[in-house]
């Protein structure tokens, strides 16, 4: 397996890297987060119609750029190191993915192209309120009746979802438990019986919500894939939106790293820069190898998911690749940022310094999709299997 960048991939990074630069600086942030939308209508239109970033793994048959995994977690690792504020992840990681994996032909054609013409926002809700994440997450019910679908329950934890036009929800039968009676329904936002709460929460930078389906009928024409057997499928969609976590952690990790050095070098004590302590030195290695070996796990895992969308032999790792992604950049991006705030000497947790912007995403992007320890226990079950 190769894992070196292509010139493409490169151009692809180097791109991404001067673009963000320009349009999620710490004012454009700062100014995103203060809105209940959580993003700005100009940049997410910028992204779609200059970049077509929206599209980059998307079959070339519906509009897409055709391209892989590991160059959409090219673009992740840079949209993490500066905390693009934008709906790209909760539709192309969780949207996109999901439509790819599991939708009919039909759903594929009309809405994967429509996210690719950037007239279509998407989301996937499958949590409810009991706090897991994988199989008895789902607790939102489906009754059949006759040629249409009655769907209630609540989500939690929904990227973007109060602004998402495409909601893609995972419910189960009545009377079912774990990986049985699972299905996945493609869902209007305006549908009657849906009803959206932003929902305010320590990470302004990523905004979620909770959904409410309250006796929701919908034809067979939206459910995607097999009735009440969706779950390797969903299994499938969430492992992919975790590696892209991981990949946005990496670049998290990576940018505190630069921001502290970057600081250090301007503080002084005792007349020299406190970068020239051997201690802090210690400390912003340990930072570097952590953020180096975060972007092995994770880089590894999209070759991977790769092979999984396209039907490689590598496949049958994504589940154990996904889990040691997100437990070692987890814990790897909450330390990096708990160390940068030491090393800031407490200014870097006050309003005017950006530090404290990639703590608490650090933090919510620990508990989103598992925390480290959920997924250790995870590849623990896989290895006794």
């Amino acid at each position: 397996m190769e894992f070196s960048f292509t010139q493409e991939q490169k151009m692809i990074r180097d791109t991404a890297e001067a673009f963000l630069a320009e349009v999620s600086s710490s004012e454009a942030v700062r100014t995103a987060m203060a809105t209940e939308q959580g993003y700005e209508d100009k940049i997410w239109q910028r992204i779609c119609a200059e970049m077509y970033w929206q599209a980059i793994h998307i079959p070339e048959e519906y509009g897409g750029m055709g391209l892989g995994y590991v160059e959409l977690v090219v673009m992740l690792e840079e949209m993490g190191r500066y905390l693009l504020c934008s709906p790209f992840f909760s539709t192309v990681c969780l949207g996109a993915n999901a439509l790819i994996i599991a939708g009919t032909p039909e759903q594929k054609q009309q809405y994967l192209s429509e996210i690719c013409e950037g007239s279509l926002t998407a989301t996937l809700a499958y949590t409810g309120k009991n706090g897991q994440w994988g199989a008895d997450a789902v607790q939102a019910t489906v009754i059949p009746q006759g040629d249409n679908y009655l769907l209630n329950g609540s989500f939690r934890y929904v990227p973007d979802g109060h602004t998402a036009s495409l909601i893609i929800v995972a419910v189960r039968d009545e009377g079912s438990s774990g990986e049985d009676g699972i299905s996945l329904f493609t869902l209007d936002a305006h549908t009657p019986g849906v009803s959206r709460t932003w929902l305010p929460t320590m990470d302004e930078t990523r905004k979620q919500a909770e959904i409410t389906l309250d006796n929701v009928i919908v034809s067979k024409a939206h459910l995607m894939g097999a009735q009440s057997k969706a779950w390797p499928q969903l299994n499938k969609i969430i492992h992919l939106a975790t590696i892209a976590t991981a990949a946005e952690q990496t670049g998290g990790a990576q940018q505190i790293l630069d921001l502290t050095v970057e600081y250090t070098k301007e503080r002084v004590q005792f007349g020299r820069p406190v970068a020239g302590f051997q201690a802090v030195k210690h400390q912003a290695a340990d930072m570097m190898l952590r953020a180096e070996v975060a972007k092995s796990a994770v880089y590894y895992a999209a070759c991977v998911a790769e092979e999984a969308i396209n039907g490689g032999p590598l496949a049958g790792e994504l589940a154990e690749a996904a889990s040691v992604a997100k437990s070692y950049c987890s814990d790897g991006y909450f330390k990096n940022a708990s160390d940068a705030i030491q090393l800031h000497g407490g200014v870097g947790f006050t309003w005017e310094y950006d530090v404290h912007l990639y703590f608490k995403r650090a933090k919510s992007s620990e508990l989103f999709l598992g925390n480290a320890a959920y997924h250790r226990e995870q590849v623990a079950k896989l290895l006794l299997d």
